[in-house]
């Protein structure tokens, strides 16, 4: 493998098993960054299918114990990218012993791509009394918090969870959270470098993010930003007309670049950013996949519907009996390097043959 190869900079990552199977998330040690240098995860999903398969193996009579009264399940996720992540979360199930309106009822609560709508869902969700929360992205997660530190509550999608204080360790999350994290600070450097190979043109680089969240990404950005020859300019906002304003004060500036953060508030808003960035001729990289099929350049993140899969079986251990405290934050298994060509056609791009090789999927 190339070491200019966008995955070449994934690296084992120390894992232990805990007793159920999986593998338990351990930051790793980045004793010096260098942007072509840093460490990351190249997971063995070999221990993760050997999980799926046990499930689907298990006896009746171990899932007889699942019998009797409707359990409760409270989902809160964002509106815009939740289709893919429930079918996903839903998949799982069967191979549980679990059927809905049988045995389990799963109370979704989809919310608009705003703090104050996070707000009353998740007071709502709680409201209902479920016996646990999932709960998809970094601000949807602090609506959540808000509403209830009791409720055992699994994550999906969170950047980070260790340095933004989520959990106060990874093997071990004590209080009632626990669940799966999406991103390390290292990342920061990775979209840069993704950015600068199809768009070398770059000089400056927008960057929007919630900045209630995902500070070390940031300043992974903005320390690696001079390596790449780059200028990284932050912004934070947290609705969408507080997007469009930056995207206004953006728009026009020579050899720029945007990163979008992964956030709720900002995929919310991914429609109003891919044609802002296509009217203005911008190239810019996205957390997920979803937001490239719908127009956007170019992504480097971890599949969400992967995650959506694992979380059922957190939900269902935490369902028998197990506690989020001693459930260890799990890392991402799936990365996806995703390339629109139509739009990099548009934009004028020259993708380079080594970027699209990589590639796990390629739009044309």
């Amino acid at each position: 493998m190339s070491p200019n190869d966008p995955k070449a900079t994934l690296a084992n990552l120390p894992y232990c098993d805990d007793e159920a199977g999986f593998r338990p998330y351990q930051s790793p040690h980045l004793s010096r960054y260098d942007a072509f240098s840093w460490t990351w995860a190249r997971m063995r999903r070999r221990d993760f299918l050997g999980v799926v398969g046990a499930a689907a193996a298990w006896p009746a009579a171990a899932r007889a114990q699942q019998s009797g009264r409707v359990r409760r399940i409270g989902v809160l996720m964002a509106n815009f990218d939740s289709q893919q992540r429930i079918k996903a979360f839903e998949s799982s199930w069967p191979a549980l012993g679990w059927i809905e309106g049988r045995n389990v009822h799963v109370d979704y609560h989809l919310a608009a791509g705003d703090a104050e709508s996070f707000r009353t869902h998740a007071a709502a969700l709680v409201a209902a009394a479920p016996e646990v929360i999932l709960a998809a992205g970094t601000s949807i997660l602090a609506a959540v918090r808000q509403a209830t530190q009791s409720i055992p509550t699994v994550f999906i999608g969170i950047s980070d969870p260790e340095g933004a204080g989520v959990v106060a360790n990874l093997s071990r999350p004590g209080g009632n959270l626990t669940g799966f994290a999406n991103f390390e600070p290292a990342i920061g450097g990775k979209w840069l470098q993704t950015l600068k190979e199809i768009a070398p043109h770059v000089t400056r680089v927008a960057v929007l993010r919630n900045p209630d969240g995902l500070k070390r990404i940031m300043t992974t950005i903005e320390t690696s930003a001079p390596t790449f020859g780059m200028e990284a300019l932050e912004f934070g906002v947290r609705n969408a007309d507080e997007i469009s304003r930056v995207l206004g004060s953006v728009a026009g500036q020579p050899n720029i670049g945007l990163i979008m953060m992964p956030d709720p508030i900002l995929t919310t808003s991914g429609r109003l950013v891919i044609d802002w960035a296509a009217t203005n001729r911008v190239p810019a990289l996205y957390p997920f996949r979803n937001l490239v099929a719908d127009g956007g350049l170019i992504c480097y993140g971890v599949d969400i519907a992967d995650q959506g899969r694992r979380a059922a079986f957190y939900i269902d251990r935490i369902l028998k009996g197990e506690k989020p405290a001693d459930m260890p934050v799990q890392a991402p298994t799936k990365f996806e390097l995703v390339i629109n060509l139509r739009t990099a056609k548009a934009l004028g791009l020259n993708v380079p043959a080594t970027l699209l090789t990589s590639a796990d999927e390629v739009i044309e």
